[in-house]
C-alpha cells in the first residue's frame, strides 16, 4: 500500500502531524515510531506515567536513545544525551517544562527570511495546542489537547518558596505567567503535567485519534534510509522483527528530532558531499547544512547540602518556581535561567538534565544559558544505520557565554546567602569554596562541568534560498528535492530562549496547516 503521509518519528512532533493530518479521512497517514506504543493507559510503565519518575531518561533505559556527546572542550566524561525512544517521544520522558520561547526568538527566525515564523504568525498555534487551566487571555488557548497549570505557591516545597523570596529581595520582578510575550523575573512554572501524570503528545494527541481507520501507526519499526526516484521522495526503507522492507508515501515527513533526522538524511545521501563520500555513501543532494548549527542550552548546577528536617518527596513536583533575567551587558532578553530543584530519591532525578551521576536526595540550583553563541556540530560516525551520530556541542567556545554562565555562579551566590535559605542549605557541596575563590578558578570549573539540557535544535534550519546552510524552505521541504519535510526542532534556525517541548509541537501544528 501507498500512503499519502509517511511520518518518520512518533515523538513531540510526529504525535502531533499524526493527529493533525489525518482529520481528513480521506488522507492515508503512515507514522512509524523505532521505540514501543501503549495503546491503553493502565499498560503505560510508571515511568512514562509518572510526571515526578524520571527513570525513563537513564542512560540504561529502554525508552532512551541515549546518545553520547563531547560537550566543551576538555571535558574527559562523554555527555549523556536522552531522546524519547518510545510512542511521545522526548514528551514522554522529560520534566514537562511547557515554556514558549520569545516573541524575539521566532521574529529573529522571520527577519533571517522565514516570514511565516514571526510571533504573530505563530502564536495561534501556541493557542492552538493547550488548554491553559489558570490563564485565559488573548496570548493562551483554553480548549487545546495539552493541558498547562502552574503549582500554586502555597503548595511550594520550601526551597522553592525561599528561592522566590531571594530573587524578589533581590530586585528581580515577579512573574505570574512566564508564557506572557513580556514575561521576566521570578515565576511559577507552567508545566504540563495532570494530576502527576506526564501529558505527552501520545497520550493528549494520539490516544484520541489512534483508532482512525486512515491512521497506521508502526511501532518498533526503525528507519534506516529514506528512498528516491531521481530527486522525489518515494518511500522509506525499515527495519523491524530481523526484516527489512520499504513502505512508500506521496510524502515523507521527519519528525525524528534534532539528532535523528539529520542523521537520517545523512544516511540517505543529503547533507556534506565530502562527508557522505568519506563514508560511501551515494550523494543524492548536496545540503552542507545538515547537521550543521547544533544548538542547545548549555547548564550547570550547584550542588547544596541539605539539613536535617528538610523533606524531600520522591512522589512530589520537583521544580515550582524559576527566574529569567538578562545577563549583565546582554543585548538578548532572558538570555539567562536559574532553577531550583528539590528531589527526593532514585527515581525523581533532577527535572533539568546533567549526567545523572548524583541520584541521592538534594537541593539544587540550575543556571542555563538560553542563548548560547557557541555552536555544534552532527555527523555521521559510519554507514550503518544503528551506528549513533557523532555529536560535538563545543560549549563555551565563545567568550561571552562564559561570561554569563560564571556571572550567573556569582549572582547565585548572593541569592543563596538569603536569610530565606538559612533554614534549609548546609552548605555547597559542588562547586567548593575552591573553585569559587577566582574567576580563573571558577571558568576552569565550568568548562570541566558544563552539561546538557536535551534541546538540541538547529541541525536542519530553514532558511531563504540564498543560505547556502539551510537545509530546509520555511514550509519545512527539503532543498532540492521533491516529496520530503521536517517537521521538527531541527529547523529551528537558532533554539529558542524557554524549554523546547511547547515549540517542538507548535512547529508540528504550523507545518502540518501545509501539508
Amino acid at each position: 500500500m501507498k500512503y499519502d503521509v509517511v511520518i518518520v518519528g512518533a515523538g513531540s512532533a510526529g504525535c502531533v502531524l499524526a493527529a493533525r493530518l489525518s482529520e481528513n479521512p480521506k488522507r492515508s497517514v503512515l507514522l512509524l515510531e523505532a521505540g514501543p506504543d501503549y495503546p491503553e493507559f493502565q499498560h503505560l510503565p510508571d515511568e512514562l506515567k509518572n510526571g515526578f519518575n524520571l527513570d525513563a531518561g537513564t542512560p540504561h533505559s529502554p525508552f532512551n536513545w541515549a546518545y553520547q556527546a563531547s560537550g566543551a572542550s576538555g571535558q574527559t566524561n562523554p555527555l549523556q544525551i536522552a531522546r524519547g525512544k518510545v510512542v511521545g517521544g522526548s514528551s514522554a520522558v522529560n520534566g514537562q517544562v511547557f515554556l514558549r520561547g520569545l516573541p524575539e526568538d521566532y521574529d529573529s527566525w522571520a527577519a533571517l527570511g522565514n516570514d511565516q515564523w514571526s510571533y504573530i504568525n505563530v502564536l495561534p498555534f501556541f493557542r492552538k495546542l493547550e488548554s491553559d487551566l489558570d490563564i485565559r487571555d488573548d496570548f493562551h488557548g483554553s480548549d487545546g489537547p495539552i493541558p498547562i497549570r502552574r503549582d500554586k505557591p502555597t503548595d511550594w516545597h520550601p526551597f522553592q518558596s525561599a528561592f522566590y523570596d531571594a530573587c524578589v529581595a533581590a530586585g528581580y520582578p515577579e512573574d505570574p505567567d512566564m508564557n506572557h510575550p513580556d514575561s521576566t523575573g521570578v515565576g511559577p512554572v507552567p508545566v504540563n503535567n495532570a494530576g502527576g501524570i506526564r501529558m505527552s503528545t501520545a497520550l493528549t494527541y494520539l490516544d484520541p485519534v489512534r483508532y482512525r481507520l486512515n491512521l497506521t501507526i508502526k511501532p518498533n519499526v526503525l528507519a534506516t534510509r529514506i528512498v528516491f526516484d531521481g530527486t522525489r521522495a518515494s518511500g522509506v526503507d525499515v527495519e523491524s522483527g530481523g526484516q527489512k522492507f520499504t513502505v512508500e508515501g506521496e510524502e515523507i515527513v521527519l519528525a525524528a528530532g534534532g539528532i535523528a533526522s539529520p542523521q537520517l538524511l545523512m544516511l540517505s545521501g543529503i547533507g556534506s558531499g565530502s562527508h557522505l563520500r568519506n563514508l560511501g555513501i551515494p550523494l543524492v543532494c548536496e545540503l552542507p547544512g545538515v547537521g550543521q548549527n547544533l544548538r542547545d542550552h548549555p547548564l550547570v548546577y550547584i550542588e547544596l547540602g541539605v539539613k536535617d528536617g528538610v523533606h524531600l518527596d520522591i512522589t512530589g513536583p520537583r521544580m515550582q518556581s524559576g527566574l529569567r533575567y538578562t545577563a549583565g551587558g546582554s543585548q538578548l532578553r532572558n538570555d539567562m535561567q536559574i532553577f531550583p530543584s528539590n528531589f527526593g530519591g532514585p527515581t525523581s532525578g533532577d527535572p533539568l538534565g546533567g549526567d545523572w551521576k548524583s541520584r541521592e536526595p538534594g537541593l539544587r540550583l540550575t543556571c542555563i544559558l538560553q542563548a548560547a553563541f557557541s555552536a555544534g556540530e552532527l555527523s555521521l560516525a559510519s554507514a550503518e544505520p544503528h551506528d549513533k551520530p557523532h555529536l560535538s556541542y563545543r560549549y563555551l567556545e565563545d567568550p561571552r557565554d562564559l561570561q554569563r554562565l560564571r556571572e550567573a555562579m556569582r549572582i547565585c551566590q548572593r541569592l543563596l546567602a538569603h536569610p530565606a535559605l538559612e533554614p534549609l542549605i548546609e552548605g555547597w557541596l559542588a562547586p567548593t569554596e575552591e573553585n569559587l575563590a577566582s574567576d580563573e578558578a571558577l571558568d576552569t570549573w565550568l568548562i570541566q562541568n558544563v552539561n546538557t539540557t536535551y534541546h538540541t535544535s538547529g541541525t536542519c534550519k530553514m532558511g531563504p534560498g540564498s543560505d547556502p546552510m539551510a537545509v530546509v524552505d520555511q514550509y519545512g521541504r527539503v532543498k532540492g528535492l521533491q516529496g520530503l519535510r521536517i517537521a521538527d526542532l531541527s529547523i529551528a534556525p537558532d533554539v529558542v530562549r524557554a524549554n523546547t517541548n511547547a515549540t517542538a509541537i507548535m512547529i508540528a501544528e504550523r507545518v502540518a496547516n501545509w501539508i
